[in-house]
C-alpha cells in the first residue's frame, strides 16, 4: 500500500503520535483515550507537509496560493522561461564567422593535412 499524504492525525503534548487514518471518525474513539491522559491533545489534518485544522482550510489554502501565482511562474530562483537563454538555429548560423572559399584542388590545412601529419609523426625506427 503506498504511503499517504494526507491524513488526520493526533498530536497529544504538541508531538504528532503514531495514530493515523484517512476518516476522522476512524480516530475519534483513540483520541478520546489518549484525551483522558493528555487534555491537550489535539486532532489535526496533515497534507503538503503542514498541519490543519481541516481539510477545508488546506485546500483553501492552496486555492488562495494558486490565485496569486500568474502565468508564468515558476518554481525557485529566476521566475523565466528556462529556454529563453537558448537561441534558435538559424540565429546562430548567421552568426558563424565567414570562412574563405577554397580554390579548386586545395587540400585543408590542420590536423588532417598532410603537412601537419609529417611534422608530429617522428620517423620510425627499425626494429632487428
Amino acid at each position: 500500500m503506498p504511503p499517504r499524504y494526507s491524513y488526520w492525525t493526533i498530536l497529544a503534548g504538541g508531538l504528532p503520535t503514531a495514530f493515523r487514518a484517512a476518516e476522522r471518525a476512524d480516530l475519534l474513539p483513540t483520541f478520546n483515550r489518549i484525551r483522558e491522559k493528555h487534555p491537550d491533545a489535539e486532532m489535526k489534518w496533515f497534507a503538503r507537509g503542514r498541519l490543519w485544522a481541516s481539510p477545508e482550510d488546506a485546500k483553501a489554502d492552496l486555492l488562495r496560493a494558486r490565485a496569486r501565482r500568474s502565468r508564468d511562474w515558476r518554481p525557485g530562483g529566476e521566475h523565466r522561461d528556462p529556454r529563453q537563454k537558448f537561441t534558435s538555429r538559424s540565429e546562430r548560423q548567421t552568426t558563424r564567422p565567414e570562412r574563405k572559399p577554397r580554390r579548386p584542388g586545395e587540400r585543408p590545412s590542420g590536423p588532417a593535412g598532410p603537412a601537419r601529419a609529417r611534422a608530429v609523426r617522428p620517423p620510425r625506427k627499425r626494429q632487428r
